[in-house]
């Protein structure tokens, strides 16, 4: 299953303290919603809402019957960037995109991205395409946190 949440890159420090903040015993997502706001630096519910399909995209939390709860784990770098690879959409494809390069800039990137980006999604929203860019621009952040691409002189490259 693809996830299509990105939401604005932070370090593994907030990953931690964004799954620490879920219950072990599954909770409805206002609840759920309700701690990440209480225990970290989130301000809307929205965010909060984005963050926990994130956790689940990272294999992190879990959707339950109940609601949501946290997974006893304590992954590596490696193992949430195998997560983000194969669970974000549009990560592979940005991944793909820095392979074929030395170093690429941001708009570069979402050039490559382009044809991904769902019919759907362009008939959704005016602006589909600073919507696009922006998330391309999370995905590269996240690339860079997760230890599969770098940035450098203000572009970026594959790892």
């Amino acid at each position: 299953m693809k996830f299509k949440v990105a939401p604005e890159p932070r370090d593994e420090g907030f990953l931690d303290d964004a799954q620490r903040a879920l219950p072990l015993v599954p909770s409805s997502e206002n609840d759920c919603c309700a701690r990440l706001l209480d225990r970290t630096d989130l301000a809307a519910r929205d965010d909060a809402r984005e963050w926990i399909t994130f956790l689940r995209a990272l294999g992190l939390a879990e959707a339950t019957d109940s609601g949501y709860r946290r997974l006893r784990r304590d992954p590596d770098t490696r193992t949430l960037a195998t997560s983000f690879r194969e669970h974000v959409f549009g990560a592979e494809a940005v991944l793909d995109g820095l392979r074929s390069e030395s170093t690429l800039d941001s708009e570069a990137v979402f050039e490559r991205f382009r044809p991904h980006v769902p019919n759907w999604e362009r008939h959704r929203r005016p602006d589909w395409e600073d919507h696009w860019r922006e998330r391309v621009e999370r995905l590269l952040g996240w690339a860079v946190i997760f230890d599969l691409a770098e940035r450098v002189d203000g572009a970026y490259r594959a790892v």
